[in-house]
């Protein structure tokens, strides 16, 4: 007897203007500035609330918003504004966002994520987003080869056909790019730096933290040459070094980035693959565990403190991406490029985590631009991107991914989409320098 797949369950189709695949930073500010402009948004996440990286991924912070410095500047400058800013503003008033702390040679800031989704969850509902949650993308909706005219969704309802006269692919992965049969590819020739497992640690007292080493939330030299050290002395299992813990918005609590996953097999781990996923998962929960002993055992002011939460799943860093029409490049980045066509600005440095200690490259008292073409895919119709999955190499990307340039991005293709649908552009024709144009004059600042 043969087997045949089936779901006998049906579901009306829903059509919209709009479909944004992923809740994170950039499909938020997607959907929130294309409704905003007039457009019927669907918004598709597969958790429970939006945030992506920055809340299931417990990144925890809002990086790249200010300058960095030599000196050791003590007031941080903020030079990305626009969606970022207005996002910002409203974690502050529910009191979800901490002070700038210090970052090597930035500032950075640590948000609540409980606080996060609650903000998000307004301005779309504000908006008049519809959301989808609990939902994912599982097939695209094609016209002729390559005119993407929406998705099927699976949800526990059932399958769900959301008819749309553009998508936006803000899913961190491509999904819907690979879908389609678009061109993309994946890191430096296949390789990706490595995911990690953030987790918070309660119970903390934070004075004498401080006290001991400083205000920077990367932690001092003398720090990771004990880890080093109780690594080699096989005392504890500490695969990375150089670690960064943030004190949050809540009492006596860190943000404790300094897990290092990679694969038993000593690879870094590639969450497109679902082997990979798992394995990464339960390596990263073991990790976590593991630098928690240490830290009680080592730490000044650490003696008491207790792991209290752990990421929903591992923070990916980097998976596929759309080849773009047009790449951001390392020397872009490292040179700090202007472009006419620039959309977005990025101060943030290159942070390359592979290996015992993370690698970062300062941009200093400058920003690089990122212009429109690394959202619009070489071919195809119907479909943009935004978020971590634009089209920059692979250092390039190792900056341009963070939460605040993500924000931008989203703000640029959420007014992309409104001038394509309303002034009946094709979103490839649109001029990256008219683009900057309409997001100055929504605080941007780009000039």
């Amino acid at each position: 007897m043969s087997i045949v797949a089936r779901d006998h369950r049906t579901l009306p189709d829903l059509s919209c203007d709009l479909l944004v695949v992923g809740g994170g930073a950039a499909g938020v500010a997607t959907a929130v500035t294309a409704a905003r402009g007039g457009l019927a948004v669907v918004l598709v996440e597969r958790h429970g609330f939006c945030g992506g990286g920055a809340v299931a991924g417990h990144s925890g912070t809002v990086c790249g918003l200010y300058l960095a410095s030599e000196g050791r500047a003590n007031r941080p400058e903020q030079v990305v504004w626009g969606f970022a800013e207005e996002f910002v503003r409203a974690l502050e008033a529910r009191g979800g966002l901490a002070d700038p702390v210090r970052y090597g040679k930035t500032f950075t800031r640590v948000h609540d994520p409980v606080v996060w989704r609650e903000t998000a969850d307004d301005l779309l509902r504000d908006a008049g987003v519809s959301v989808i949650y609990h939902a994912v993308a599982t097939r695209v909706l094609l016209e002729g080869a390559e005119a993407v005219e929406g998705a099927e969704v699976w949800t526990k309802e059932g399958p769900l056909r959301v008819r749309a006269r553009l998508s936006v692919d803000a899913s961190g992965d491509a999904d819907l790019v690979a879908m389609a049969g678009l061109p993309s590819f994946i890191g430096d020739n296949g390789r990706v730096q490595n995911p990690t497992m953030i987790f918070r640690l309660m119970g903390v007292d934070l004075a004498a933290f401080r006290a001991a080493y400083g205000e920077d939330t990367i932690m001092p030299a003398a720090v990771s040459e004990m880890i080093a050290a109780a690594n080699a002395a096989g005392r504890y299992r500490l695969p990375r070094s150089k670690i960064w813990l943030f004190p949050t918005t809540r009492p006596g609590e860190l943000l404790c980035n300094c897990t290092r996953v990679v694969g038993a097999d000593g690879r870094e781990l590639n969450p497109l693959s679902w082997r990979d996923f798992a394995e990464a998962e339960i390596e990263g929960r073991r990790q976590a565990r593991e630098y928690a002993r240490f830290f009680r055992d080592h730490l000044a002011g650490c003696a008491d403190a207790f792991v209290n939460d752990m990421a929903v799943q591992v923070g990916v860093r980097q998976t596929r991406q759309v080849a773009g029409r047009a790449r951001l490049a390392n020397a872009d980045v490292v040179a700090g490029a202007k472009r006419a066509d620039g959309i977005a600005r990025s101060p943030w440095p290159i942070e390359l985590h592979a290996g015992e200690k993370p690698k970062v490259h300062w941009l200093i008292d400058d920003v690089y631009e990122v212009p429109f073409g690394c959202f619009v895919p070489v071919r195809g119709a119907g479909l943009l991107v935004a978020g971590r999955c634009l089209s920059a190499e692979h250092e390039a990307v190792a900056s341009a991914r963070v939460t605040a340039q993500c924000f931008a991005y989203g703000h640029a293709v959420g007014h992309a989409a409104r001038l394509a649908l309303r002034e009946g552009i094709a979103p490839g024709a649109i001029r990256g320098e008219d683009l900057r144009a309409v997001l100055n004059r929504d605080g941007a600042r780009l000039d």
